[in-house]
Formats: structure tokens, C-alpha cells, sequence
């Protein structure tokens, strides 16, 4: 799918050497569980989620002296663009921008008065950074709280639109948007209500969604079904689990849609029944696990592992490369075409040297 087809239209901002918005790719995001303070750890972690194809990393800034680590993982990494998330004191949003971050995260209803406000907004325009606003579900304003009852799709777009306001004042349009609950339906219809009635670019995700398993599925329908609507600028699938994990998970769902030249392999294989007579379970783990070793997990490829002549040829002609089981072979199919029969033992290898070859090509 060529998501800008779809895609809603948005004003387009700058995130470090990345833009966010407009016709940019949709960048993966994750954030730090480390002690923010620890640099080594924070580096660490940083570094990690670097290599497996993190595009923007947010930090928890509590205070100014956290913020000083920023500056020691902008001088180790100075291409990685880092977020700072800030909750109740200015003057660690004001310590943030100084030390090189590229984008801050804050409410602004909950960092002070105007004066701070307006310190936070200035300090950002001289720096040419833009502010993400977070909503979430579980801290909504009190008047906000009060007039819907609970957090409702309606309560959290209402609060999304009390702190662009806030920063609208001052004539700041440098702005990017979050919206996430930990209830799946109402995040889809909260982050529908903001992208229909504004044009900053939105972020998604589906707040403490839980494990690696059941966070990746919340994750999956919620984030999946705003971008198959066309709505969607960065995600992060959150997960209580390492975040590394997180990257594979958004990379799955980005594939799963098949928005061409950001996602990884999607691989397409089936279920198995009756008629498969090659071990394609075994196949398919061993093969992804090749595929990691062998670095070809990130090319924006369609691959097909099918496991009899019913589905299989038409599912392979659809992909970039498959294969069709059969009786201890498989038919290698490349493009559409027809290749050559493999045996069982070895088309793991076939296949891992035919991606080789395109990610070498490209």
C-alpha cells in the first residue's frame, strides 16, 4: 500500500534529522525504562534500540540533572533524535532543550502557570523544536474529568484541544499530538475525533497495553486501524517488556499493512491442514530465525511459505519470493515466475541467498 494515498494530511515538522508529518515516512518510536540519570544504562539502551531500527527514542526527564544525560547521548549518537518527556517542572523542558533534545513531550496544562508556559513555547521556538502534547488516559484534567464522567473518546480529544490552545496562544503551531488509553476502541475513536477536526501530525499508540503477547495484539487493532484510515505520523507499540521488543512489534504492524519502504519482510505463510505434506511450521520458525541472522528481516519484502497447491501458487505469484510446498520439495517462485524445485532440506538457504541477492541489488 502506498500509504500517502490514503494518507491524511498533515503540516509537517522537524525532529532532529528526521521529519515527522506530511508526506514523511512513518517513524517507530520507544522509550527508556532505564534510570535516566544513569547514563551508562540510558546510552546502553539507546544504543540498543538504535540497531534494531528505532527512529526516535523518548527519555523520562523528572528533573534538570536528567537532563543532562541527554547531552551525552546526543554526543554518542548524534544522529538518533531524542524526546523529552516532561511532566510538572518547566525548568526540566527548559534543561532538556539546552542539552541538544530534539523534541519536547509535555502537557502543558500541568507545568505551571502562563509564565511557564510561555518559557517552555520560547525556549522551543528559538531552538526550532516542536512540543508533542500527550493525552492519556489515565490523567486527564479534573474539570475535564468532571464534565464527561470518565475518560471517553470525547474526554480525551476535548483535552487534546485544551493544550494545543494553550500553546496557540502564544502563537506556536509547532505541534504534535498523542492520544492513548489503555482501552483500545476508545483510543481509535479519541485519535478519529483530533484527526478529523486538526491537521498536526498524530502519534499513536495504545497505552499500558501489557505484555509482549497480548500488548503486541491491543497494539495491533488499534494502531493498525487508524492507519488503514490513513491516520498515523509515528507509532509506538508499549509493551511491559524490554523495549527493544517494541520495534519488532511496530514493524509487524507497519507489514502487516504493507506501507512499502518501511516495513520489514512480511511474511505471508499458512496455517497448515491435511493437504501440507512439508514440515512448514518448523520451516516457517527456522526461516525467521535465519532471516535475523542473516539481516534481511528489514527489507520491505513479501515472502511466501505455503504448504500445498490449493493457496500456495496464487499466494507466491503475489509475493516478491515463495515457495510451494509439495512432497519433500518445494517450487521456488520469484516475481510470479516459476524458478525451479527445491528440496525441503535446502530452501531455507535458497531463500535466505535470494533475499541476499535483492537486499545486495538494492
Amino acid at each position: 500500500m502506498n500509504y500517502n494515498d490514503i494518507r491524511r494530511k498533515t503540516r509537517a515538522l522537524s525532529v532532529g534529522r528526521l521529519k515527522m508529518g506530511g508526506d514523511a515516512p512513518i517513524l517507530i518510536q520507544s522509550m527508556t525504562n532505564t534510570d535516566t540519570a544513569d547514563v551508562a544504562a540510558t546510552l546502553a539502551q539507546v544504543k540498543a534500540l538504535s540497531l534494531a531500527g528505532c527512529d526516535v527514542v523518548r527519555l523520562t526527564v523528572p528533573d534538570a540533572a536528567a537532563a543532562k544525560t541527554i547531552a551525552h547521548i546526543k554526543e554518542a549518537i548524534p544522529e538518533m533524535p531524542l524526546v523529552a518527556d516532561i511532566h510538572f517542572d518547566y525548568r526540566a523542558a527548559l534543561a532538556a532543550v539546552e542539552a541538544g533534545a530534539d523534541k519536547i513531550r509535555i502537557n502543558p496544562g500541568n507545568i505551571g502557570d502562563e509564565a511557564r508556559v510561555r518559557a517552555v513555547v520560547e525556549a522551543c521556538e528559538k531552538r526550532h523544536l516542536p512540543i508533542r502534547i500527550g493525552v492519556n488516559g489515565g490523567s486527564l484534567e479534573k474539570h475535564i474529568l468532571a464534565k464527561h464522567g470518565r475518560p471517553t473518546a470525547a474526554a480525551l480529544a476535548e483535552s487534546a484541544f485544551y493544550h494545543i490552545g494553550l500553546l496557540e496562544k502564544y502563537g506556536f503551531t509547532d505541534i504534535a499530538v498523542s492520544v492513548k488509553s489503555s482501552d483500545v476502541a476508545t483510543m481509535i475513536a479519541a485519535n478519529r475525533l483530533v484527526a478529523a477536526a486538526s491537521d498536526y501530525p498524530l502519534h499513536l499508540g495504545v497505552t499500558e497495553a501489557g505484555n509482549a503477547a497480548r500488548g503486541s495484539i491491543k497494539s495491533a487493532i488499534g494502531v493498525g486501524a487508524l492507519l488503514a484510515d490513513g491516520i498515523g505520523d509515528t507509532v509506538r507499540v508499549s509493551l511491559t517488556a524490554d523495549p527493544v521488543e517494541e520495534i519488532a512489534a511496530a514493524r509487524n504492524i507497519l507489514s502487516a499493512l504493507d506501507i512499502k519502504g518501511q516495513s520489514g519482510l512480511n511474511i505471508v505463510s499458512c496455517p497448515t491442514c491435511g493437504r501440507t505434506k512439508i514440515d512448514l511450521i518448523d520451516l516457517s520458525a527456522r526461516f525467521e530465525r535465519a532471516a535475523a541472522a542473516a539481516g534481511v528481516l528489514d527489507l520491505p519484502l513479501r515472502v511466501a511459505l505455503m504448504g500445498c497447491v490449493v493457496n500456495g501458487p496464487g499466494e507466491a505469484r503475489e509475493a516478491d519470493i515463495g515457495i510451494c510446498g509439495g512432497r519433500g520439495e518445494a517450487l521456488l517462485i520469484k516475481k510470479g515466475e516459476v524458478v525451479c524445485r527445491v528440496p525441503e532440506g535446502e530452501v531455507i538457504d535458497r531463500l535466505i541467498a535470494e533475499l541476499l541477492k535483492i537486499k545486495e541489488e538494492k
